[in-house]
């Protein structure tokens, strides 16, 4: 079969887009700057749980936030509802999300960098560990992953390709988060069965 026909896969209630096994990826933060939370024109995707956790770190990380976009949350919230009727983190001027922060002439994640520094539990937004894959909601119980690509994120290209790494093992850990150790597994051994059979 050709690799580029590889069809849909469903590993449970989860339909996988074959690019998650076949594509190369690792971040190059030294080099893209941490522009994916920075560019774009909505927020990032939250769930309701997320949205407390947020809230609950809120005064933690509101020193690392910028004069705008404490305004934004003093205004609005943490979050807000996008023109697709999805709850996103809310951002300032109309891209930049509002937990933003800079170190070293890089745009980190103030939510990300308080949990690694022991200060709050919570991480960031699921959605935000899982780029550049991107998960829609069917409705049914059945939801989809697909990977996403963009421009900014040539040089993460680039560096999986170096380093032989698809984007389904860069992003273990998030995946395991989001969808459980077994079901990881189960995709683990769909990609290794793959690789045998010359697919991948």
């Amino acid at each position: 079969m050709d690799k580029r026909m590889m069809p849909i896969l469903q590993v449970g209630n989860v339909l996988v887009s074959p690019d998650i096994l076949t594509e190369k990826f690792c971040c190059d933060l030294e080099k893209c700057k941490g522009v994916c939370c920075i560019e774009g024109d909505a927020g990032a995707p939250l769930t309701l749980d997320e949205t407390m956790e947020i809230e609950n770190a809120l005064d933690v990380v509101w020193g690392d936030m910028s004069a705008s976009a404490q305004a934004v949350v003093d205004r609005q919230g943490v979050a807000y509802t996008d023109r697709e009727g999805d709850l996103v983190t809310s951002i300032v001027g109309g891209k930049d999300c509002v937990f933003t922060c800079y170190e070293g002439g890089c745009c980190l994640c103030a939510l990300e960098r308080a949990h690694r520094s022991g200060k709050i539990g919570f991480v960031k937004p699921v959605s935000c560990a899982l780029y550049p894959i991107r998960e829609k909601n069917f409705g049914n119980g059945t939801v989809g992953i697909n990977y996403h690509r963009w421009e900014v994120c040539k040089d993460a290209v680039r560096k999986g390709r170096e380093l032989d790494l698809p984007v389904y093992r860069f992003l273990e850990e998030p995946l395991v988060r989001r969808f459980g150790r077994e079901w990881y597994e189960e995709l683990a051994a769909l990609a290794v069965q793959f690789r045998e059979e010359g697919l991948l």
